[in-house]
């Protein structure tokens, strides 16, 4: 192959490249800024956007997970997730969700608290990734995503971009819980950043592979995610269950996967 062929091919591989990624970015920036409205932190709403169970009335044990768009400019990009529990016969819920704010007062990024479920993220609406109910077995889940979350190594530190936040997260919580079989969205950027310099793992869903360079080169390829490519923590790809496109700034494209899961016993 002479070079100057080798170049044309790297040319349009790399032009091909740039509009998978930058253009579906472009496009979801377009539309954030279109909807986008002044809001003060302060008075953003954040009650229930009623997708959880009224723990009055449900006794079986439940477990949650929520993602919404990031507050702001942030929800250009990307979104911020969160789990949220309730064991046998509770009357409230725990999440489980990492925050940057108060770092610099020596607190934990890692949040465990009880709160609203399925609040609303700063005035965005929350969106049901996985739910699963049921008795012992779910209570079991309930106590090992306790324990989890206290020993996730980046307690301590929190960076927006590449890592390790909120998904960093809650992609470490779905690798220790496999049950889940967690399928986290494109724009959870974060989600790539692996633990401990470690370059692969499962994937966060617990099967499949993911092999990750910080959180800025990386590939998934599992049974639940499909196939994910990660570019500077913008991820595309193609899921098959069910069919659709994962794109960066958009988000998925196509039929919507049933949250609930199985029931445990």
């Amino acid at each position: 192959m002479s070079r100057n062929l080798f170049h044309r091919l790297l040319q349009r591989a790399l032009a091909a490249l740039a509009l998978v990624f930058l253009a579906p970015v472009t496009a979801g920036v377009a539309s954030h800024l279109l909807q986008d409205r002044a809001v003060d932190w302060r008075t953003a709403r954040r009650d229930s956007a009623g997708m959880a169970p009224d723990p009055a009335t449900t006794p079986e044990a439940v477990v949650q997970v929520y993602a919404a768009r990031a507050f702001r400019w942030r929800g250009a990009f990307g979104v911020h997730t969160w789990i949220a529990a309730k064991p046998s016969g509770a009357r409230r819920y725990t999440r489980y969700e990492v925050m940057g704010f108060g770092l610099r007062h020596g607190n934990s990024a890692v949040r465990i608290h009880s709160g609203t479920p399925d609040a609303y993220w700063f005035g965005n609406r929350p969106e049901l990734l996985r739910e699963l109910r049921g008795g012992a077995g779910v209570d079991g889940l309930i106590e090992r995503l306790d324990r989890a979350a206290r020993r996730y190594p980046y307690d301590t530190s929190y960076r927006i971009w590449p890592g390790p936040n909120s998904n960093t997260f809650v992609a470490w919580l779905a690798r220790e819980l496999p049950e889940l079989s967690l399928d986290l969205p494109p724009t959870a950027i974060g989600k790539d950043y692996l633990p401990d310099g470690h370059w692969h793992a499962t994937a966060p869903s617990g099967r499949g592979l993911q092999i990750s360079l910080g959180g800025l080169v990386g590939l998934i390829v599992a049974p639940e995610e499909g196939i994910e490519l990660n570019l500077l923590g913008l991820a595309v790809g193609l899921d098959f269950t069910p069919p659709a496109l994962k794109l960066p700034g958009l988000g998925r494209i196509g039929p919507t996967a049933d949250p609930l899961l199985p029931r445990s016993g």
